[in-house]
């Protein structure tokens, strides 16, 4: 059985500390950080997952592979068109979109 250490945070604990509470300016700007770094590694993790390479991806988007790069490193926002683009007829998959009040 093993004991936990008591020095060890949560990393909702280390957001709180560093970034401050849910609604505030800093932690607001953190979360959008992250929410654009992880849909830009979803598209690169599915690109890989479907064995393309960015430029057969945007041959079959009709877009650029400097596009998709940029995309994959979150230095361009993508549109929900675009996105719904490369997940069905890129990537052959389906787009769903969730907002949650709460």
């Amino acid at each position: 059985m093993s004991k936990k250490n008591p020095n060890t945070k949560s990393l909702e604990q280390l957001k709180r500390r560093y970034y401050g509470k849910k609604g505030t300016a800093k932690r607001e700007e953190l979360e959008k950080g992250y929410e654009d770094f992880k849909l830009g590694y979803m598209i690169r993790e599915a690109r890989l997952k479907s064995g393309l390479t960015q430029q057969e991806l945007a041959d079959k988007v009709g877009t650029t592979k400097s596009y998709i790069s940029k995309l994959e490193n979150n230095i361009k926002e993508v549109r929900i068109s675009t996105l719904k683009k490369i997940v069905e007829f890129g990537l052959g998959g389906n787009l769903e979109l969730r907002i949650n009040l709460g």
